[in-house]
């Protein structure tokens, strides 16, 4: 347990002791001091016991704290203003913090489905994806520190009306499949929309396409598996760049769930949830109305016989339930898909698809925006490609890089670069927008990925100059390095509150304070001139923020290089 768990736990159990309550109402909710003379930590529970206990709240405090055990953790306790507790906790108790970090959490026995980054077969990726890409990837890897067994999925767009027209433009051009790369396979669709737009002839030949798709015809399903296939090879050859773990094992396209579709609709029928509308098969769910306070419909089935995309939304939720025994699905998808995801939840739960005892999240974020303040663009107004982004922001953090020696300056600006763009990403709360400035992104100072890489490369460069470290922090006499050491000892929590909110900017400003609080300590605790067990105690905290620096980066994403 973390040193802020076991305080908790105490003040927990002497409120139980001395006033006979348990569960929320002994939670003691600790809060980091606002200023440095009211100790490191406060408790507001005796003015929020004051009414429920008829008591004035400076005489609960009295009481709480005469029952909690904290003579081994902390200085003796103050009782400031009405019935604030003030907190401070002893420096063996931050050396012991620090000392007993753990890399990682055990099992918790449960399993989570992330489904993120959804590219379109036959498209390339755009900034839109930058988000949920860096997004998902990131709470993967908190969740599985947190000890979650994580399952990723990537829900490719690989199936649709889409495949019907570029399948039967392509049999017009009598163009093979297979010559194709990604960016002519887009143009083949954009050619193959116009045809459909403006013959009708072309028009039904291609809903006719769909259907032989979607019937198994071999001709029609053998090009469509070549067009999967080139785009696949594309997108790992992006998530290789973004360096995201992300494989063709965790594909889950649209296309696995096709055959579970007449089966999603008959079970909605059987349990009378559904309602004809106009032709379509459609869910009215009690509490989802438009502006006009008419019911917003959830279309599983149109009115061609062609299934919604809820369909095989539906479908994928009772998979990763029924098949994959989920006990949270998380998806991180962008804020627009808000309303469409509570309908799933809801349709699914009346359905009994998702359990109670299953969580499903939907992980919203914002738009990703040009200089001007607008979704973004490129010059002429087009879209603009993932690998354009990366490509630029290695180049950015290459010329930053051009004058430094004794480093490997290609593989260096990668992780800077690359590094930098997660960063900004994930650094500010995901339901907001944000700027895309690489000149910000990049810079060495401030709150940005390169400023944290840079805080641990100059710790592996100290620590390799010192040839051995302490093995246990042991001395903290100093309020700068007590400051950092509080710190390092909350890396669990600060991990773990990131599981539970999805929000991972909070990790990033942990991080953040943290190499400002290794600042804070440069400038007021000499390392390499101190001596003795000061030298070592010391040299023992510089490893273990290195480690912290090296872990939360890395739960970033993010590369930690050792020199830069």
């Amino acid at each position: 347990m973390s040193v802020v768990a076991v305080l908790s736990a105490r003040l927990t159990a002497a409120a139980a002791t001395a006033f006979g309550l348990s569960g929320v109402a002994a939670d003691p909710e600790l809060r980091a001091a606002t200023k440095p003379e009211f100790g490191h930590f406060q408790t507001s529970l005796a003015l929020r016991l004051a009414k429920q206990l008829n008591q004035p709240p400076r005489k609960i405090a009295e009481q709480l704290t005469a029952h909690a055990d904290l003579t081994d953790l902390c200085a003796p306790v103050e009782i400031a203003g009405p019935g604030f507790v003030n907190l401070t906790l002893l420096p063996s108790a931050l050396a012991d913090g620090v000392n007993t970090l753990a890399r990682s959490l055990p099992s918790n026995g449960r399993r989570v489905v992330v489904d993120y980054s959804q590219p379109n077969v036959a498209k390339q990726m755009h900034v839109g994806h930058l988000r949920s890409t860096v997004i998902g990837d990131a709470l993967c890897n908190v969740l599985r520190y947190a000890g979650y067994d994580v399952v990723r999925q990537n829900h490719v767009g690989d199936w649709g009306t889409q495949f019907g027209m570029m399948v039967e433009q392509l049999l017009d051009e009598a163009t093979p499949a297979g010559s194709l790369d990604l960016e002519q396979m887009q143009q083949l669709y954009q050619r193959s929309r116009r045809h459909f737009d403006s013959d009708p002839a072309f028009a039904d030949r291609s809903r006719r396409r769909v259907v032989l798709l979607q019937s198994g015809d071999p001709e029609t399903r053998g090009i469509w598996q070549q067009l999967v296939d080139i785009s696949l090879t594309e997108f790992d050859r992006v998530y290789a760049l973004l360096g995201s773990p992300l494989t063709r094992d965790d594909v889950v396209g649209e296309s696995a769930y096709n055959a579970d579709l007449p089966g999603i609709v008959a079970d909605l029928d059987a349990a009378g949830l559904l309602t004809e509308s106009d032709g379509a098969q459609c869910a009215f769910l009690p509490g989802f109305t438009g502006r006009d306070g008419s019911p917003l419909p959830v279309i599983v089935r149109k009115s061609d016989g062609g299934f919604g995309y809820s369909a095989t939304d539906l479908a994928a939720v009772r998979h990763r339930v029924r098949d994959l025994h989920a006990d949270r699905i998380v998806y991180v998808v962008d804020h627009r898909q808000s309303l469409h995801f509570q309908q799933i939840f809801a349709l699914a739960r009346a359905a009994s698809w998702l359990p109670e005892t299953t969580t499903a999240e939907h992980v919203a974020f914002g738009t990703v925006l040009g200089p001007d303040g607008k979704p973004f663009k490129t010059r002429d107004g087009g879209t603009v490609y993932l690998v354009s982004l990366l490509d630029a922001a290695v180049d950015r953090a290459a010329a930053l890089l051009a004058d430094r020696t004794g480093i490997d300056t290609a593989a260096v600006a990668r992780a800077v670069g690359i590094g930098a763009v997660k960063y900004a990403d994930l650094s500010s709360d995901r339901t907001n927008d944000y700027v895309f400035d690489l000149d910000r992104m990049v810079a060495m100072t401030g709150n940005t990925g390169p400023y944290l890489q840079y805080a641990h490369a100059r710790l592996t460069r100290l620590l390799s100059k010192a040839g051995t470290t302490g093995d246990k922090v042991t001395v903290l006499e100093d309020p700068a390095e007590q400051r950092l050491a509080l710190l390092l000892a909350g890396f669990g929590d600060a991990v773990q509150q990131v599981a539970e909110t999805l929000q991972p900017h909070r990790l990033c400003t942990y991080l953040y304070d943290v190499a400002t609080a290794l600042s804070a300590f440069y400038e007021s605790c000499p390392v390499l001139t101190s001596e003795g067990e000061t030298r070592d105690s010391r040299l023992a905290l510089c490893a273990a923020t290195r480690d912290v620096l090296h872990d939360g980066l890395s739960l970033l994403g993010m590369t930690a290089p050792d020199a830069m």
